[in-house]
Parts: C-alpha cells; structure tokens; sequence
C-alpha cells in the first residue's frame, strides 16, 4: 500500500497543498506550528474518520473557510484508488471512493496507517482514557466494524447515565428500563473486552521481543485491567458473565452515583518491565522503549491480518527519542512501508538514509521550494 498523492483544501492552515508521494520515504521538514504535523493529521484522519488531536471536525476546517476537504490517491495490490473527505461548517459530511458516496465502513478499509507521534510517547505516563483510546485505534485498523461496537456502547451507556441522573433527580426507579441498559451493554461490552484482550495478547507477543532486542534484557508484559474479571475468562460468554454479576453487585452504587461505574469505558491496560508496573517503576527511557515496540507491533499486526503494509507517520518522534531507539526505529521499517516523517530539519539523519528520501519544506502551510 502506498500514498501517491495528497491534496488538501482549507485543512487547518493548509489552504490549498499538493504533495505527491513518488518514493517510500518522505520527509516533511519545517519549524513548529507551519503545518507539518496537520499534514500527517489529514492522512491518519482518511484511514480512522478521526483525528488524534480534536473530536471535533470543525477543528479541520481553516478559520476562514466554510469547509474542508482532503483527497489521496492510493496504490492498493496495483490498483488507484481515490478518497475524498469533505466536511462544512454545517457539519455536512461527504465520503467517497473512486467518486461515489461511500459509507464510513467501507472509507475506512481502504487505507491502514500507522501514526508515531510525541504526544504517544507520554502513552505511559497518560490516563487510562489514553491509554484505551490508543487500544481502540489500534483494533479498528485490523476490524473497522470495532469502531460500531464502541459507538453503540457510548449510546447504550449515555442513555443508561441518563437514566441513573433522573433517577437522582426523582428517586423514580424503573428496574425493567434499567435491566435492559444492562443487559444491552453486557452484550456490546463484553465483545469489546474481548477484542481488547485477544489484540492485546496478539501484540504483547510482537512487542515483547521488540522491547527486548532494544532493551537486551528486560521483559515485558501487557495486561488488560478490568475491575470484575479474575484473568481466566477469555471466551465472550465467560466475559459476560462476570459483567453481568458486577452490574447486579454494583446495581445500588450506580443509582447513588448517577453514572455507570462498571464496564469497559472503565479498563486500563497495564505495562510491566521484568514484572515491575512501568508506570510507577520505569524511567522515561524505559517508558518510551515500550511505546517504540508497540508502535512498531502495530505495524507488524496490520500487515499480518490485512495483507497490506500500512503508510507509517512519524511526526517529530525522532528528536525525542535517543541514537539507540532512533537507529532502531529507522532500521526495523521495512522497505516496503512506505514511511513519512516529520522534522524540523534534516541534522538528525544520516547521509546514507537521505539518498533516497522525498523532502518537502512547509512554510504556513505551502510548499517552499
């Protein structure tokens, strides 16, 4: 797989730029806040309908602007295929493959990217919203449709906080309403959990000798924590099972509340170093050696479920990260993967890794020569 071209029309503060993308290296330089980092932004967003720095689309469009639209030429198995992305002010949303309206599902399947930014390496060191966040973005490149599973949660849930809220507010109890928030969210949740912990056990086994070979002896291992699951139960309806029993348990707690205090909305994903929690224990170089592994993992496990090597983004990583994690990340990319990084200037690479790069330099948004 691989970007050709990417177009962008009153993205951020990208007015009107064309980068084609003939080699599989390219690299984006320029100083802080002149549009790099938005570039890299508008490719991640065409494979996830989502951005890693707003919730809100209208983020996306240029101050000045009614609207906003990104168009990619893709090469997938030898075949051109064209995305377009356009979204107004009115928060019109338009989606299109090949020039007929699409749905999200389908826009999403087409392009796999893989995103390496710095806010990522403060992965450890976040909130367990961070963290399951980084995991759900992780599973929807590999299962798009993962990405309707955790929205019909957050519906079911919403409904369900809306309903303990009245409930404050009235002291009216409808236990049938309440049983069937519950009963739909044991359903949609513990599918979610399974999928986090069958990817997460996919990923650790990657990641673990990744963190190892950089590392030369450290282990580590990844955990799914989820307040009422023991550690045995990894089939759906053991899953469910004990969610259910923990809504029953926890049923009084929820009403004097006023919000759902039991499901995956709730997890966290927890990193150990040689059986030490990394997030209590780990040194900041420690903390980024992992974040390095899974990131690569990533990209191992998207090329092994979907056959294609997804476009990795490194967006101002690399000066954050020392000449051993640097070198490592640099040489573990496979030739195949096309690669675009951002960067302030060219210093931090080598001669022999510039030869062959594709360099664009942004300016408030333009391409300078």
């Amino acid at each position: 797989m691989r970007l050709a071209e990417l177009k962008l029309t009153n993205y951020r503060n990208c007015k009107n730029i064309c980068l084609e993308f003939k080699t599989n290296k390219i690299l984006i330089i320029g100083k802080n806040a002149q549009g790099k980092t938005n570039i890299l932004e508008s490719i991640y967003f065409l494979s996830t309908l989502k951005s890693p720095r707003t919730s809100n689309n209208i983020e996306l469009i240029n101050f000045e602007s009614a609207y906003t639209n990104i168009h990619a030429d893709i090469i997938k198995a030898d075949t051109e295929i064209a995305l377009e992305f356009n979204y107004t002010n009115e928060k019109k949303r338009e989606l299109k493959i090949n020039g007929v309206n699409s749905r999200p599902k389908d826009f999403k399947s087409v392009l796999k990217t893989v995103l390496f930014s710095t806010t990522d390496l403060l992965l450890l060191r976040g909130t367990p919203q961070d963290r399951r966040d980084w995991l759900d973005r992780a599973i929807s490149q590999v299962y798009p449709a993962y990405d309707d599973r955790l929205s019909k949660y957050d519906k079911i849930r919403i409904q369900k906080n809306n309903y303990l809220k009245d409930y404050l507010k009235t002291g009216y109890s409808n236990d049938t309403l309440l049983d069937v928030y519950n009963e739909q969210l044991v359903i949609t949740g513990s599918n979610i959990i399974y999928l986090r912990k069958k990817f997460l056990h996919e990923i650790e086994k990657i990641a673990a000798n990744k963190h190892r070979i950089i590392s030369e002896t450290e282990e580590l291992k990844i955990n799914y924590d989820c307040s009422f699951l023991n550690g045995s139960e990894n089939e759906v309806e053991e899953i469910a099972s004990s969610f259910k029993a923990a809504l029953a348990e926890r049923k009084i707690e929820e009403l004097r509340r006023g919000q759902s205090c039991v499901g995956p909305h709730r997890d966290d994903i927890i990193f150990f170093i040689n059986n030490n929690e990394a997030t209590k224990f780990a040194s900041q170089g420690q903390q980024r050696t992992i974040v390095l592994a899974l990131k690569l993992s990533e990209l191992d496990i998207i090329t092994e479920k979907t056959g294609d090597n997804p476009v990795l983004l490194l967006d101002d990583v690399l000066a954050e990260l020392d000449d051993i994690r640097q070198n490592y990340l640099l040489k573990s990319i496979n030739k195949d993967t096309q690669t675009i990084i951002t960067s302030v200037d060219t210093i931090l690479f080598e001669d022999e890794f510039l030869k062959d790069v594709l360099i664009y330099k942004i300016e408030q948004g333009n391409v300078i020569s």
